[in-house]
């Protein structure tokens, strides 16, 4: 797709306070099926979904239980739309063995005529990786292992191989495959670590909170560091944009958001194109299902052509 492709992340699945608007508490999976047909039919690239298998008490009021398991939700939607593709963002595959991730996200790759794109990140949260016995001192180490595993467990081989220092496996057939030849893997963060993994081991880099200004150099770390492992391939750039919202908002909308006409929207994105960015993750700010499937519907029709 040429131009600036744009995605989102979809509401109500993961409600952390930082940006759950007040009505999602109370919605559900019509929510998102709805969301997610607006977000196929406007042209959106991916809709996306978190994972936490469990939110300690100490972190529970602010980023909240409310997290729907990836691969069920991603799955679920995969049947109710044709052609969005379906992004985690992000897996935390250190916490589970790769043969099962990849049993998972095969199957759904399968399942939608391949439109995964599996994003995968370290974690945060200590007690999810101590309850079920995952070091996470070592996440970032363990990650990259995953990823070498992940690579060989959702290429085209029945039998998959991969002989590691945390995992060793041959011998196991899995089917199905995945629909796709390569199942595009974007990493996300922003440290200097998963920075470098983005680069060396990615098709793709999702940044976590890098606002706008210090994208064009992390960018060129990315590049300058591809050139000199002699890492081939094409490679996804991500941003994730400031709150938007379409027109004059008549409420109060936040001084970080984008307003105003889809041409002054349009200009202001068009920026992360010129630094390099090939997609950015959107998010309106919306008082309801209505205003936010209103807001994605005329960013397709308005906004997305000027990117």
């Amino acid at each position: 797709m040429s131009g600036l492709a744009y995605g989102i992340q979809l509401p109500v699945q993961s409600q952390s306070t930082i940006y759950a608007e007040p009505w999602e508490a109370d919605a559900g999976p019509a929510d998102l099926v709805e969301i997610a047909r607006t977000a196929d039919r406007a042209g959106f690239a991916y809709i996306a979904g978190c994972d936490h298998v469990g939110v300690p008490r100490r972190l529970a009021a602010a980023m909240s239980t409310i997290w729907y398991d990836p691969v069920a939700t991603l799955s679920f939607l995969a049947g109710v739309t044709e052609r969005v593709q379906l992004l985690s963002h992000v897996a935390v595959v250190g916490l589970r063995h790769p043969l099962i991730t990849a049993k998972q996200y095969a199957t759904l790759d399968h399942l939608s005529g391949g439109r995964l794109v599996l994003g995968v990140g370290a974690g945060h949260v200590q007690e999810e990786f101590e309850v079920l016995g995952v070091d996470f001192e070592r996440r970032g180490p363990v990650l990259d292992e995953s990823i070498d595993a992940l690579r060989a467990a959702l290429g085209p081989d029945e039998f998959p191989e991969h002989h590691g220092k945390l995992y060793d496996f041959e011998g196991l057939g899995q089917r199905p495959r995945p629909a796709q030849e390569h199942v595009p893997l974007w990493v996300g963060g922003s440290s200097p670590a998963a920075v470098r993994r983005a680069a060396l081991k990615g098709d793709g880099w999702l940044p976590q909170g890098d606002p706008r200004h210090k994208l064009p150099t992390q960018i060129e770390r990315i590049r300058r560091l591809r050139e000199e492992a002699a890492v081939e391939g094409p490679f996804v750039f991500g941003a994730i944009t400031e709150p938007l919202y379409i027109g004059e908002p008549g409420w109060e909308v936040g001084r970080r958001t984008l307003t105003g006409t889809p041409e002054v929207l349009a200009e202001s994105l068009r920026a992360y194109g010129e630094m390099g960015v090939d997609q950015i993750q959107v998010r309106f700010r919306n008082r309801g299902r209505a205003e936010l499937g209103d807001q994605m519907a005329e960013f397709g029709a308005e906004v997305g052509p000027l990117l």
